[in-house]
This record gives structure tokens, sequence and C-alpha cells, in this order.
């Protein structure tokens, strides 16, 4: 049998949406993003919604439009994947690591706390909902207020998350979010911003499309001809209505496939339970866990022993994610080493993702099981 790791959920009514789209005058930023920025912004409960190319871009302007730039430094997590800090050093900053809670693996706010006491020269946080359980906002928007920094989310696995009855982007500055291939919501590669804070909405609408003030869409809007003008220096990564079209219909089954992907990890749960060298991923009570991923912890010596056993029995498995500090570019440029935040190392190291996904069927989820129970026991055996 073969698992895949991810499979789509996209089918006729998105193929129809796209169709009706190609048949339209816009292909580019139009109606259609509009329609989705609207949308998303409804679900979420903020007040604007700007839609981008990918989370990458969406936070780099983000950052941009906070005045984030040489000399600056910014406090992030090093148990996520790269983009999140190395769009800190896109913005010409630095970024600065602090460990993580042993639970969740999300940013430990005591542990930003204490970074923060020690380097006042930080501008500013950026906060990951990992695998979709959302990081303590109150507490961390808290610690950011008292020393005037900005507060930004990375809810590249949180569309669906709450926690305290907050949604993301309630409390922070602006909350990006990644339409990667793989994620929740997909149209292959995008990403939204979202704020509730209009003066940085304003900023951030010029960035995504080279600094001009006006659209294709808007140019015969009123009367007559209106010119655009550059109003500052800005980039290439507006929405665009094709990946719109593939995201709206989605925005209609966001609470149908949470609850199945809920339900399958319940029972990943179950068949998991005698297994006590690995440890299940936790959600916070009260909370609503995005179930973006389904990742365990393995005690075995050689975790990646266990990732290409499985692999060879057709079982699609992820690491999500060896830790940002000990990659090479970032040992080699600020000087990490192992050690310097083994909270982060320890989770880093032993971290296997299942296939999740709406589709995945009962038999495939017991196959999967079985594989790692497997891969697990010829790794005790050596």
């Amino acid at each position: 049998m073969k698992v895949e790791f991810y499979r789509h959920e996209l089918g006729q009514t998105e193929i129809d949406e796209i169709t009706e789209t190609i048949r339209s005058l816009f292909l580019t930023t139009g109606p259609k993003t509009e329609e989705f920025e609207q949308r998303f912004s409804d679900y979420l409960g903020t007040r604007r919604c700007l839609g981008v190319t990918s989370w990458t871009m969406g936070n780099f302007i983000t950052l941009k439009a906070l005045g984030v730039g040489g000399g600056d430094r910014v406090l992030t997590t090093p148990l996520t994947y790269i983009a999140t800090a190395n769009t800190i050093l896109h913005a010409g900053a630095e970024p600065v690591f602090a460990d993580v809670d042993p639970h969740t693996g999300n940013l430990n706010p005591e542990a930003a706390r204490e970074v923060l006491d020690r380097d006042e020269t930080i501008k500013g946080v950026i906060v990951v909902h990992l695998y979709g359980q959302m990081s303590d906002m109150k507490t961390l928007r808290k610690i950011t207020n008292e020393r005037g920094l900005f507060l930004l989310e990375d809810c590249a696995h949180c569309v669906e998350g709450v926690r305290d009855g907050l949604r993301p982007g309630a409390l922070s500055d602006a909350a990006a979010f990644s339409f990667y291939a793989t994620k929740n919501l997909t149209c292959g590669e995008g990403g939204a911003i979202v704020t509730n804070n209009d003066d940085l909405a304003d900023r951030l609408q010029p960035l995504r499309l080279h600094g001009v003030d006006t659209y294709a869409k808007d140019q015969h809007k009123g009367k007559g001809y209106r010119h655009w003008d550059m109003t500052t220096l800005g980039y290439k990564c507006n929405m665009n209505d094709l990946s719109a079209s593939l995201l709206l219909p989605q925005l209609d089954l966001i609470e149908e496939r949470r609850l199945r992907r809920q339900k399958l990890c319940e029972q990943y749960d179950d068949l998991l339970a005698d297994i006590e060298s690995i440890s299940t991923p936790c959600t916070i009570p009260g909370s609503t866990h995005a179930h973006h991923l389904y990742t365990i912890r393995s005690e075995a010596e050689d975790r990646d022993q266990i990732l290409t056993e499985m692999s060879q029995h057709g079982v699609g498995v992820g690491v999500n994610f060896r830790v940002v500090h000990l990659m090479k570019y970032y040992r080699e440029r600020f000087g990490f080493k192992r050690g310097d935040f083994p909270v982060a190392e320890q989770i880093g190291d032993s971290t296997i993702s299942l296939p999740l996904y709406p589709s995945l069927k009962q038999n495939e989820q017991h196959y999967v099981v079985e594989t790692l129970r497997k891969a697990l026991a010829k790794s005790t055996s050596k």
C-alpha cells in the first residue's frame, strides 16, 4: 500500500470557479481577489485582508511596513520553517530566538520575556502557531505591549485555530497565512495578511504591487481615466484572481474539513495510545486546534531510520521542523550551536509528521500506524 503524506481536496467546484474566472475579464488582482479578501476577513473577524503570493512575501512586506530594517532585531522561535526567520533577514534585520514550550512547541512566553529583558534593542516578536495549536496570544500581547513592541503571527498552520476565545489576527498587529500546496486552504502558492490596523493595511496595499497607488481594476472607476502614481518603493506579490478562485469554494468547507481532520487525529491518538516510546500532539484545553499536522515525537535514538523505514514501505512522512538555528547558514553567520535552545532542539530531533488530510481512509490510517510500529520495533532491536 502507498499512503501519500498529503493529498489536496480540490475538485469540480474549484474547476468550475476557475473556469468562470478564465472566461471573465480579470486574471490578475480583480473582483475574485476582492471577494476572497472580504470573505476571509469576515471569517476571522478582522477589519482588513490583503491577498499575496505567499506567506513569505506577506510577512516580509509587513515587516517593511512596520519600518523594520538594518540594525533592527526581531524575536521569534527556532522551531519553525526557515521562512519565518528568513523574512527578518530579507528585511535587513537580525533574528533573535527564544526557546519553546515543551508541550506545544510554541514560543515559550517566559523564555521570550527573559530574552526581551536582556535585549532592549529588539523591535518586535513573530509568534508561530505550530501544527495548528494557537500560542498564548494574551500573554505575548501583554509582554510586547509593556515594551512597546510589535507582535506578528505566523499562521501558516492555523487558519481555524481559537484560543481564549480569540482567532488569529485578533490581538496581533498583523497575521500572515500560507495557501501553499499542503495547507488546509490551498491554491498551490499563495498567502494573505490580515490586520485590524487600517493605517498598517493602507501602508501594505502599495507595497504588494511596486508601490503604486492604483490597481488596474480601479483605473476606470468613477469619472474618466485615472493615472497611477508610485508613492513608495514596493514589491511584486499581489494575489491574482486565478488563485482566489481556487480558494473561494474552500471557505465554505473550512469547518467540515477541520472536524474531519480532528476525527482522524483522535483516531491516531487511540491507535498509538499503547506505544510508550512516542508522544502524541497536545491540544490546550478550551482551545480549537486547526490540526494542520499530526506530529508525534519518538524516543528512538535514530529517528531518521524510522523515517526511512516508513518511506520505504510507502508511507509519506515529514519532519516539522529541524530547528532553524542549527541550519548551516545560521550557524556560520551567527555562531549558533547545539545547546542554545535545548527544548526546541529535542523536539526537532524527535518529530515525525504522519499523513493527515480529510480524504485519508481508515485502512490507510491503520497501515500508517502498522508501518510505524514495525519501524519502531526494528529500531529498538538494533
